[in-house]
């Protein structure tokens, strides 16, 4: 019986393949998930219709289920912070600060083969986009 809250298998199973170093992209209903991302990872669409499932909604049931070492997020070219920002930072560890890359340097970085798992959603909100860096289990 798992004592997570993360049910979802598909996500279950590919965080189990994935080890330290491994990339988590949480994408907003805007991202290219095809082109923005590895054909190696693993793609979970829980993007049903707009605005359901939220990148929140998933970032919090990651949290609890896997250590985190980094966190990158998208934004405009000025890199301001976007108001989702401080929903991310009140649901990551205290100790993980978000590292801001504009827009096709976020692509580049999630295009990476370390990303294991991409998880698509129906967020509406633009900028919503999260790189998660696996860490190790203490």
């Amino acid at each position: 019986m798992l004592t997570t809250t993360l049910l979802h298998p598909g996500i279950l199973g590919a965080l189990g393949r994935a080890g330290h170093g491994s990339q988590i992209l949480i994408a907003d209903g805007n991202y290219p998930f095809s082109t923005g991302s590895p054909h190696s990872a693993e793609k979970v669409f829980l993007n049903l219709r707009p605005g359901m499932v939220n990148v929140t909604d998933v970032l919090e049931a990651l949290v609890e289920s896997v250590p985190l070492e980094t966190a990158f997020v998208m934004v405009p070219d000025d890199e301001s912070d976007q108001p989702i920002f401080r929903e991310f930072r009140k649901l990551l560890p205290k100790k993980l600060a978000l590292t801001k890359v504009t827009r096709f340097a976020f692509y580049d970085r999630a295009r990476s083969n370390d990303t294991a798992l991409v998880i698509a959603t129906g967020e509406q909100r633009i900028y919503a986009n999260l790189l998660l860096t696996i860490g190790v289990r203490t």
